[in-house]
């Protein structure tokens, strides 16, 4: 379950927040007041902050400046007064991940709050290098080694391998290979994913044809095992 820090000093507000964030199944945790919610912020394992830029204590571009400064990579989403360009440019420049301008609605704010975690997700799952049997792939070099062996890999095998490392015990279709790996400026067909796995299988499996790592799934698509 993800867990959601509120800090807002408006009561009905903070209520509204959590209600709704409570009802998509988020933990939420709420603190009117800037000193203590900084401290939550900072001792509590979060997944997302809803920040409210005045507050009692310490004001919303303090707590923001504070985490960035202790390299906290959390998503932040700063709520802003109407029509304050100057509190928007500020508190994204200060480290802020979005904002939401009051009065909002609350089904933007949950649209907003999902998009982010989405967003850190996706980050979370970025590698740029793995191991796996007595293979090393280093993504950023666009090295591959099987022992002391260079396996000889394309960019293009490069990118697919990372893919479905990146989606491990994901059953991934080809099509959407073909959309995430080669990209809709390009007209390769599904046999095209089949022949760069038949290619990659014979670089990196000690038996291609009894595959340990790059497996088929029947009528579905590819998903990678360790």
């Amino acid at each position: 379950m993800k867990r959601i820090l509120v800090i807002e000093d408006d009561p009905s507000i903070q209520r509204g927040i959590k209600e709704a964030l409570t009802e998509e199944h988020f933990e939420v945790f709420v603190s009117g007041d800037g000193e203590e919610g900084l401290a939550m912020a900072q001792q509590k394992k979060l997944d997302l902050l809803i920040l409210d830029i005045m507050l009692p204590g310490i004001n919303g571009f303090d707590i923001c400046r504070t985490l960035r400064g202790k390299d906290s990579d959390i998503p932040i989403l700063m709520l802003t007064g109407k029509g304050e360009e100057t509190d928007k440019v500020l508190g994204l420049e200060l480290g802020a991940d979005d904002y939401l301008t009051k009065p909002f609605s609350i089904r933007e704010l949950v649209a907003r709050v999902k998009a982010l975690l989405r967003r850190q997700t996706k980050l979370e799952k970025t590698i740029t290098e793995t191991s796996f049997g007595d293979v090393h792939l280093d993504f950023t070099k666009q090295e591959g080694r099987r022992g002391k062996r260079s396996l000889g890999m394309t960019s293009r095998e490069f990118a697919l391998m990372k893919y479905l490392i990146e989606h491990e015990g994901e059953v991934v279709s080809r099509g959407t290979l073909l959309d995430e790996v080669w990209g809709y400026e390009s007209t390769p067909t599904t046999r095209t994913v089949d022949n760069f796995i038949l290619s990659l299988r014979k670089k990196i499996e000690v038996n291609p044809s009894k595959p340990r790592h790059l497996l088929t799934v029947h009528t579905s698509g590819y998903k990678f095992s360790r």
